[in-house]
């Protein structure tokens, strides 16, 4: 069975991919809902801090406190360490991820901050669920 919020990461990062850009998505959950969502758009925007997750967040739009400590972040890659950044000052406390085979980021720094982080069957969940095109060459 799929997770329905990694396949909304999933569904986003295909639209970053049809847009030209890096095929990195995320979504903000809380209590069981989506909040926020959002992809990679540093190509499309010419961003430097347009990850998918920062996009997730700032499409969640502004949350209490109270909101961000009961969220999970799903996210399609492993956060970089601007990202973990973010997921540390908003004390999001779970962040589930779909692949780091291809890069790692900053896994450590969560677990090392009590953020509970996830790692899913990697290159192949995503094969296994017809994601062929965000496999590593």
């Amino acid at each position: 069975m799929k997770n329905k919020f990694i396949q909304a990461t999933i569904e986003e990062a295909k639209t970053g991919l049809k847009e030209g850009g890096v095929p990195i998505g995320s979504v903000l959950v809380h209590n069981g809902e989506i909040i926020g969502k959002g992809h990679n758009k540093r190509i499309q925007k010419g961003s430097v801090v347009l990850h998918g997750e920062m996009d997730a967040l700032e499409n969640a739009g502004r949350q209490p406190a109270s909101v961000y400590k009961n969220c999970t972040l799903y996210t399609t890659l492993s956060p970089c360490p601007m990202c973990t950044g973010a997921i540390l000052l908003y004390g999001i406390k779970k962040v589930v991820i779909g692949e780091n085979k291809t890069f790692q980021g900053s896994e450590d720094l969560l677990k090392q901050n009590g953020v509970e982080v996830t790692v899913l069957d990697n290159q192949e969940w995503f094969k296994r669920n017809g994601n062929d095109e965000f496999q590593s060459p």
